[in-house]
């Protein structure tokens, strides 16, 4: 046989070898991971919840995702095992990011609305052509005395 007929082969059997050994590896790092988990542990499930393991078992974990509410999780589905400086950044809030000056971005709009009028948020309105009740009432009473003052003439 040719060489240049083999080389394809070659080169796909030593691909197949590489992306293998490459999921090995990550499925030994995940293995590593899931058993590095102690009570107290910060995690992140692959659904994505948030909780501290509480109790480790052969194949399964059991977490707490609020105070008092226990859930029991096949180990498999730990995504992550956070570090306490993280977990306690995303879950609880804590993050010292701010204390260097930097800005904050508040939770809601109030602070956009603090300094306006109703008058002047009234005089900014934008005329879509459609009419309130107020409006129609208006319009009424002006049509009404135009006609009664057109028939009395």
């Amino acid at each position: 046989m040719d060489i240049l007929t083999l080389l394809p082969f070659i080169v796909l059997i030593g691909a197949m070898f590489l992306m293998t050994r490459s999921a090995k590896k990550k499925q030994q790092a995940a293995a590593n991971m899931r058993d590095s988990m102690q009570p107290g542990t910060g995690v992140r499930t692959i659904g994505g919840m948030y909780a501290t393991v509480k109790e480790v078992n052969d194949d399964t974990v059991l977490l707490e995702a609020a105070p008092g509410v226990h859930l029991v999780f096949g180990k498999n589905a730990v995504g992550a095992v956070l570090s306490d400086e993280e977990y306690n950044r995303i879950v609880h809030g804590d993050d010292d990011a701010h204390d260097d000056g930097s800005t904050v971005v508040p939770d809601d709009a109030s602070s956009l609305t603090a300094g306006s009028d109703d008058a002047s948020a009234d005089s900014d309105r934008v005329d879509l052509g459609k009419k309130d009740d107020a409006d129609e009432a208006k319009d009424a009473r002006t049509d009404g005395k135009a006609d009664g003052e057109g028939d009395a003439k």
